[in-house]
């Protein structure tokens, strides 16, 4: 359809087959009676944050639309809105409002079907209820288009009921008296329909635009998420016990200056704390004991070194003591698998030990001194156990029978050795080592209940934090209502 403006013989088209009773010539804005072919005011043309074109077309929901005409409204001094007419091929009607941004398709609908409730409070349509937002007094600023009734330049009212992201906007003007159901349509949709990079910005909130989110699915799948949570926790706990799985006594001399590798040990189930205590019979000293916890599996390695303190005494008319024999620590969250310890201690020595510069059996084992009374001692470096012999002959003959010397060079060897290189001011006593071993004790605790309990906690809490945001949300999207669900400020 094509249409000659009689003023400035501009032509006009539009593609879409449907009865005009007036146009606004596209060159010269003056409204054209069809009729009467003649001019029956120039109209101002629209320009405000119009983004679509007349004859422009798009598919919504699957239906092609042709936008065939294009009006402002405006309320007050400042406030304007879009309302883009449309038609499909069948000529039905369809219309786009936009509003700071926001956007609402709407369809005609038979005002028979709403039902006015509390006065004019709330309204029903189909089964459901809208609550009354606010009645508003506008006329047309701008327009463009071509049209199938007459446009009403004079004042109209429009009322309108919402519920979440539908609405009924009822619309009056000269006695007329219409009705339109519309939804919240995307920016996105609308760019996408209409194949269009820049539409106009957000500012505030529209009056049925949805929540970020789905609200009541994202209740349900943390809900669904929080039972899982629960019935993994129920089954780790109940497949498992605490259990020890590593108990040893290491000697202090069996780890000087190097490490030992302990037995293997396998560790089923959740992933959850190895509780480890070392102690040691310490007296007024320390100890200090190295330990990796290496995981067989994966290669990978957790270290820690843990210091065992006793101190005591007597001071001021009072005793006092500080420290204590034994520590315990945890391996946090160790994963099931297959483990050994790597092992090193070192301590502080709660006696003076002489045989460090007596003489050393060959094979490192054993040490040996004198004392001035022409006594001997043998001491075993591994177990630090002291023997007293009373005479040479005797200690040469243990040492023979042990396979440590052998005649006849090398007990002549020792000989000249005890002779020149042992000290004899020592006036050693025979005494032992308090703690000459740390016992190292694992245990395999119960799964953590920690890291269950802070899931659960944060699904709370993110579950009170979408709800008070939601709040929030729907609180500010009923800020210019006279008629708002929620407390006003």
């Amino acid at each position: 359809m094509h249409y000659t403006c009689p003023l400035c013989k501009t032509e006009n088209k539009i593609d879409v087959d449907f009865q005009i009773t007036e146009y606004i010539c596209r060159s010269c804005s003056n409204l054209i009676d069809i009729d009467k072919n003649t001019s029956t005011k120039v109209v101002k043309k629209p320009v405000e944050n119009v983004v679509l074109e007349i004859g422009q077309k798009g598919i919504i929901n699957h239906i092609e639309y042709n936008i065939v005409g294009i009006v402002i409204r405006k309320y007050g001094t400042s406030i304007f809105w879009r309302e883009y007419f449309l038609k499909d091929y069948k000529g039905n009607d369809a219309f786009l409002s936009e509003s700071d941004g926001h956007w609402v398709f709407l369809h005609s609908i038979n005002g028979m079907d709403v039902k006015k409730k509390l006065n004019g409070k709330a309204a029903e349509l189909h089964g459901r209820n809208y609550r009354w937002y606010e009645t508003t007094e506008c006329y047309i600023h701008a327009a463009s288009g071509f049209f199938e009734d007459r446009l009403d330049f004079g004042l109209a009212t429009y009322r309108e009921y919402v519920n979440a992201t539908q609405m009924i906007s009822q619309e009056q003007s000269k006695g007329s008296n219409e009705y339109f159901f519309g939804r919240h349509i995307s920016k996105h949709k609308v760019k996408k329909a209409f194949h269009i990079q820049n539409l106009p910005n957000y500012s505030g909130v529209g009056i049925i635009q949805p929540f970020y989110f789905n609200f009541r699915q994202t209740i349900n799948v943390m809900a669904i998420t929080a039972l899982l949570i629960c019935l993994v926790q129920l089954y780790v706990v109940t497949s498992r016990t605490n259990k020890s799985v590593f108990e040893q006594e290491i000697n202090f001399a069996d780890v000087k200056d190097k490490e030992m590798v302990s037995k293997s040990f396998e560790l089923s189930g959740g992933s959850a704390p190895l509780k480890v205590d070392v102690s040691s019979n310490v007296d007024n000293s320390w100890a200090n004991v190295g330990l990796s916890l290496v995981n067989e599996n994966t290669n990978e390695i957790a270290y820690t070194s843990k210091d065992i303190e006793e101190y005591h005494g007597y001071e001021d008319g009072e005793n006092w003591s500080e420290g204590s024999k034994s520590s315990e620590f945890n391996f946090c969250g160790v994963a099931p698998g297959k483990y050994h310890f790597l092992i090193s201690a070192e301590k502080e020595s709660n006696i003076s030990d002489p045989f460090k510069s007596g003489y050393q059996v060959d094979n490192g084992n054993y040490s040996v001194i004198q004392d001035g009374r022409g006594y001997f001692y043998m001491k075993d470096n591994k177990t630090s156990q002291i023997t007293t012999y009373s005479d040479k002959v005797i200690l040469k003959n243990e040492l023979t029978g042990m396979n440590l010397i052998k005649e006849p060079k090398e007990v002549q060897k020792m000989d000249s050795i005890l002779f020149y290189a042992v000290p004899t001011e020592y006036n050693y006593v025979v005494n032992s080592d308090t703690n000459p071993t740390v016992k190292i004790k694992a245990e395999w605790l119960p799964v953590s209940f920690w890291n269950f309990a802070i899931v659960i906690i944060l699904l709370i809490i993110f579950v009170g934090a979408c709800y008070l945001g939601k709040r929030i949300f729907e609180s500010s999207k009923w800020l210019n209502s006279s008629n708002s669900p929620y407390p006003q400020s």
